[in-house]
């Protein structure tokens, strides 16, 4: 078995270190370090690109849901904290598992047991938090995301749900080689196009969805010569 790439994220050391000692048991897990704080881990995240971290929810200036919202992509999460109150959420992100403080080896076990199974389904991801409520949406689920004021409305199989951030900070985190600018205020995923049209208006692109979408000139000529390769 592969080993998996692990990172620690905890303000408290002890916790770390004392989670670190008893992940040693386990031969398929690699781990590649530990951060103290939300900004330390999403620097660690970027560079180190670990498959799953373990996370500490209550932590200062940032929380574990702050830090995961700040991702281009999220790897599989344990959580482990002491408040038993994040744990719907927790779920609702499709983690893998819950730890509650102090961890028990047992249930740590188990968890981990979860983890062989789900490791194999790990896609690139989207953390959003909207109305109080947490999502993790794959992005290849993605078919259309629109500006709106300071946010970014994100259309991914039949929900829609706000991001609070911009339509230009959003794309700068998509892979370019899937989702595609097509004016100042929409994006689209290429693989969610049934149906391209053109009349004396310009392009417009049917989505799988059903949705129509105009393409600027300026990105129709772009368009073209992507789909061409």
């Amino acid at each position: 078995m592969n080993k998996i790439r692990t990172l620690i994220v905890d303000d408290e050391k002890p916790a770390r270190d004392e989670l670190s000692a008893m992940l040693r048991a386990f031969d398929h897990i690699e781990l590649i370090g530990q951060a103290a704080n939300a900004d330390q881990a999403e620097e660690m995240i970027r560079r180190l690109d670990p498959q799953l971290i373990f996370l500490d929810v209550q932590m200062p200036e940032r929380t574990g849901f702050d830090l995961l919202e700040s991702l281009a992509s999220v790897p599989l999460v344990i959580f482990v904290t002491a408040y038993d109150a994040y744990a719907l959420k927790a779920f609702e992100v499709s983690a893998v598992d819950y730890l509650m403080k102090p961890v028990r080896e047992e249930r740590l076990r188990k968890a981990i047991d979860l983890l062989t199974v789900r490791a194999a389904e790990v896609e690139e991801s989207l953390f959003v938090k909207d109305s109080g409520r947490y999502h993790l949406i794959k992005l290849r689920d993605i078919h259309l995301i629109e500006s709106m004021d300071n946010y970014a409305r994100i259309f991914f199989n039949k929900q829609v749900v706000l991001h609070k951030t911009s339509l230009n900070q959003l794309g700068q985190r998509l892979p370019g080689d899937v989702f595609f600018r097509t004016s100042r205020s929409q994006i689209i995923n290429r693989n969610h196009i049934d149906k391209i049209d053109s009349n004396e208006s310009g392009l417009f692109l049917k989505l799988l969805s059903g949705e129509l979408v105009f393409v600027s000139t300026r990105q129709s000529a772009k368009l073209r010569q992507l789909l061409s390769k």
